[in-house]
């Protein structure tokens, strides 16, 4: 009898100690370290006790911005901002937005994914903005020094653009022919698909599908990926739109930064369609066949992650 009060009270107290030390785990995995953030981002913060959210800011004040004719101070939305949450399994979660201008976009973009940070939305908030202004999104998971890190590195990486050149570009570097003249066999023989011709200009669209309202949606209502070229064989631009479901967003667009064809939008088209596309805005310039090889890779990434 005795021996199995005590083998009972053993067992009570293993449990309450597996428990101690599992709530112990759990309350270490949701403190965030916020000395070590600060640290790495070189940034002040603060943190939300309610959310268990730390948040560092840093205001675009190194350029003078005009809204409307309007000398916006960085305090209605002119500053970049990144906050950190504790995940699962002791990771970290963490979302922030980047104020960037034109030339700064597609430089800060490749840093974060090189980084291991997702970008998630690249876009405008005003009109008549001058400079122009675009925010992009960006998230990951991981441990702090990995995500601070990156968004230290993403920091620097405008901070280094905006040293180099103090006013924002105009331009994207390149020249484009002033006369249109593709050659329309080169370009359908790296698609693989015959294309469009337009006074001198070329075209080439792949449709997909989707529903809204239970309705079939596809190419002709705008549910499609397309690439137009303009220019000369040699001094061409491309500017197109991909359709991708969100899971062939970030591998898309690491094949596009790759390629170093500049990304000027991601964003929605749609609202309640099954399943839910995002649609990627690019612009790139050089040789005509080059951009279409640069295109044909990304559409090749993309249809690789449905096989």
């Amino acid at each position: 009898m005795l021996r199995f009060i005590f083998c009972r009270h053993a067992i009570v107290a293993i449990t309450l100690a597996l428990n101690l030390a599992t709530a112990h785990a759990a309350d270490s995995a949701s403190v965030l370290d916020t000395a070590k953030i600060k640290q790495l981002t070189g940034l002040k913060g603060n943190f939300s006790k309610e959310e268990n959210v730390f948040k560092v800011s840093k205001p675009r004040s190194d350029v003078k911005i005009q809204v409307d004719k309007w000398s916006m101070p960085t305090f209605m939305g002119l500053t970049s901002w990144a906050a950190f949450t504790p995940a699962h399994n002791g990771q970290v979660m963490m979302m922030g937005d980047t104020v960037v201008f034109e030339d700064e976009v597609n430089p800060a973009m490749s840093t974060a994914l090189n980084a291991g940070l997702e970008v998630t939305a690249l876009h405008n908030h005003f009109f008549f903005d001058q400079p122009k202004v675009y925010f992009m999104h960006i998230n990951g998971m991981g441990s702090v020094d990995q995500l601070a890190t990156g968004v230290k590195k993403v920091y620097d990486k405008i901070a280094e653009i905006r040293a180099a050149r103090p006013t924002p570009a105009t331009a994207f570097p390149g020249v484009i022919a002033s006369d249109n003249k593709i050659t329309p066999a080169p370009l359908e023989a790296v698609f693989g698909m015959k294309g469009q011709v337009n006074n001198g200009m070329f075209k080439v669209v792949m449709g997909r599908e989707a529903k809204m309202h239970g309705i079939v949606v596809a190419n002709q209502m705008g549910v499609n990926t397309w690439a137009a070229f303009a220019g000369s064989d040699d001094e061409a631009v491309v500017d197109g739109d991909f359709a991708m479901l969100e899971d062939e967003l970030q591998p898309i667009l690491k094949a596009m930064r790759a390629e170093d064809v500049n990304i000027v939008a991601i964003h929605q088209h749609m609202t309640q369609e099954q399943p839910h596309y995002l649609f990627l805005h690019y612009w790139g310039k050089g040789k005509a066949v080059d951009l279409a090889k640069s295109i044909k890779k990304a559409l090749d990434v993309q249809a690789a992650l449905h096989r």
